[in-house]
């Protein structure tokens, strides 16, 4: 079978498969769960993915909603991402329940592309995404050693092919002072929450002298107990993004000086702890991005390679694309003024603009593995550029 006529029974499998996954993705939409508790959305998706054939390790890494689908046992093996936990209070306002079943479309459509040229498809769950970098966990316990590519899709604004994410660190910082009645005795007290003000202070001031592409953002969780008396102390977490990790390095030291800076002024004792997890710069892979393009557009979607507009927060898909050739393209499913992270953008990812971008992502995806899987040379030329930095 030429190239073309396997790529277009790829769309027909998505389109056979249509109703069952926008109910799939609408199920994990309605019942929303916050990373490492996604235990209904991982039994779906993996009772689903059984009952056509995939053979299922549930539970992978140590992480209970982590599970890994596979189907085939040649090379090359492509692995396409899933992620389906919620935010909190917001639910699926970043589209996580697309991203899960554009993925399982991916991989069932996969299968006659296997049958006929061999190779591997794996449909990885990776849960706690937002918060909490599951992907990072499961890479340092090794669950993408021995994969060729890796690919998913997320929804967002734009139309683009290869996206571009912060390296990023949590920092969580505590003042501790002393307290005192503010009206009778303030000289008694030292103010904890005057320190953690300072510190905002400080960082607002930084921010003119850093990258324009660098963020810094933070909350006060705790800033005193009673306003008649001087907060003994004060909390926040903040988080440090950078374009590159060399740069983020550089950028955490500036950032613990403001807040030192505050200690000083204060007399506040400063303790402060960075995350254990670190989101890596998603590094993009134009010759699989550019295969990723022509079929989407091959769908009847403009797609651009890369867009300055399309710009994403922070990944673990990052920690992915460091170790693996690996594409985070993003699928529009909403007009350009709606933005993820929003109320608005989670009724579009349970939209019928939602639904579309979902079967598109699926027919995408699917296509890229059959070129993957008909062109070794394609392969070969993805992984040199991934050798070489790309």
């Amino acid at each position: 079978m030429k190239i073309a006529e396997l790529k277009a029974s790829v769309a027909r499998e998505v389109d056979a498969h249509r109703e069952q996954l926008n109910e799939l993705s609408l199920r994990i939409h309605a019942n929303p769960e916050l990373g490492f508790q996604e235990t209904k959305a991982a039994a779906w998706l993996t009772e689903y993915l059984a009952g056509h054939g995939f053979s299922i390790e549930a539970g992978i890494c140590g992480l209970p909603t982590a599970f890994r689908a596979g189907y085939g046992a040649g090379k090359p093996i492509v692995a396409i991402l899933a992620e389906y936990d919620a935010l909190p209070q917001l639910g699926h306002a970043c589209g996580h329940n697309l991203i899960a079943a554009s993925a399982v479309g991916a991989g069932l459509a996969c299968k006659p592309v296997i049958d006929q040229l061999g190779g591997s498809i794996l449909i990885i769950g990776t849960p706690a995404e937002e918060v909490y970098g599951g992907k990072v966990v499961m890479a340092e316990r090794g669950a993408f050693d021995g994969i060729d590519i890796a690919m998913m899709a997320h929804p967002g604004s734009h139309d683009t092919a290869a996206t571009w994410a912060l390296a990023c660190q949590t920092l969580e910082v505590e003042f501790l002072g002393r307290a005192a009645h503010a009206a009778a005795h303030p000289e008694a007290g030292i103010n904890a929450l005057e320190a953690m003000v300072q510190s905002f202070n400080a960082i607002n001031s930084l921010r003119q002298h850093i990258r324009d592409s660098a963020r810094i953002h933070g909350i006060i969780t705790n800033g005193g107990e009673a306003p008649n008396v001087v907060p003994a102390h004060s909390a926040g977490t903040f988080i440090v993004r950078a374009p590159d990790d060399d740069y983020l390095d550089e950028l955490k030291q500036r950032v613990i000086d403001c807040f030192t800076g505050a200690a000083t002024a204060t007399g506040a004792h400063l303790e402060y702890r960075w995350g254990d997890i670190r989101y890596a710069t998603l590094r993009r892979n134009l010759t699989l991005a550019r295969l990723f393009k022509q079929n989407m557009e091959s769908l009847g979607r403009k797609v651009s390679l890369t867009d300055p507009e399309s710009a994403f927060g922070s990944t673990d898909m990052g920690n992915v694309s460091q170790l693996v050739p690996s594409i985070h393209p993003e699928v529009a499913i909403a007009p350009r003024e709606v933005v993820i992270h929003s109320p608005e953008f989670a009724l579009a990812a349970a939209s019928d603009a939602g639904s579309r971008g979902l079967l598109d992502a699926a027919k995408a995806l699917a296509m890229t593995v059959a070129d993957l899987a008909s062109h070794p040379e394609t392969v070969s030329k993805i992984k040199e550029e991934f050798r070489q930095g790309g």
